[in-house]
């Protein structure tokens, strides 16, 4: 199972555990999480760069795959990518570089 497999696979896995728990609050927090990315005012493309800067500057990098994954999805390129890359570390300072790096590595991946 490759790296991107195994990522997917992990994250249902789990979702599934922490929906099938019944918790109404977390259920409402995922429902509202799915709506937001949903193409309104501004495209789900759009949303979903946005997520990613986000979570680049939040450093969070099994957020910064799922939103990578999905901007593939979404048909960004590589170009667009990396663009997304300078303003998140441009807002979030050199403490993103590391995670500039795994997120080139994971698009890279995304891209074979």
């Amino acid at each position: 199972m490759n790296q991107i497999e195994e990522f997917n696979r992990y994250r249902t896995q789990m979702n599934e555990r922490i929906l099938g728990a019944d918790n109404k609050v977390l259920k409402r927090f995922f429902s509202l999480d799915n709506q937001t990315y949903q193409n309104g005012a501004l495209d789900t493309k759009t949303k979903e760069l946005l997520g990613l800067v986000a979570s680049m500057v939040l450093r969070c990098d099994d957020c910064i795959k799922y939103h990578l994954g999905r901007c593939h999805e979404e048909g960004v390129n590589k170009d667009q990518i990396l663009e997304v890359f300078s303003v998140a570390n441009v807002v979030g300072g050199s403490i993103c570089i590391p995670h500039t790096r795994r997120a080139l590595e994971y698009w890279d991946l995304l891209e074979d």
